[in-house]
């Protein structure tokens, strides 16, 4: 159980890291990504980025 909390948190620090570099590529403004601004911050919540990264980390993972 500690472990996947461990894999969880580390995900969730490199894709906040990797944010702005993935934009570059349209992850981010796919149709079906949130943003929007409340309490003075933007929040973001990209349901559609997120499905195709993990049919591409998918992919990867078959093929090795």
């Amino acid at each position: 159980m500690f472990r996947w909390l461990i894999v969880t948190v580390l995900a969730l620090v490199l894709m906040s890291g990797l944010t702005n570099w993935l934009r570059k590529f349209g992850f981010g403004r796919l149709p079906g990504d949130f943003a929007f601004t409340a309490f003075g911050r933007e929040w973001q919540v990209p349901i559609a980025s997120t499905v195709v990264l993990s049919m591409l980390a998918a992919l990867v993972a078959k093929l090795i």
